[in-house]
């Protein structure tokens, strides 16, 4: 087994765990903001539709930092 080898393997692993950790951030943001939209439609239901209008918008920039994550594991590999 030479060095090429070696170095290639520990790249792909660190790359995939790289990634899982890239993908935690944006899960514990989507799952803030859904919490902070349930608790202010709780307190006000009239504005039910408004506060799920941010919340997409909220989730979609939350969701590109995955995307920005798995961009960079395929660009530094």
């Amino acid at each position: 087994m030479d060095a090429t080898t070696v170095l290639a393997q520990v790249t792909g692993n660190v790359a995939t765990i790289g990634y899982g950790l890239a993908a935690i951030g944006p899960a514990i943001g989507v799952g803030i903001v859904v919490g902070k939209t349930i608790e202010g439609v709780a307190r006000q239901p009239e504005l039910a539709g408004r506060l799920q209008v941010l919340m997409f918008i909220g989730i979609a920039f939350t969701e590109a930092l995955a995307f920005i994550g798995i961009a960079t594991g395929f660009i530094f590999q």
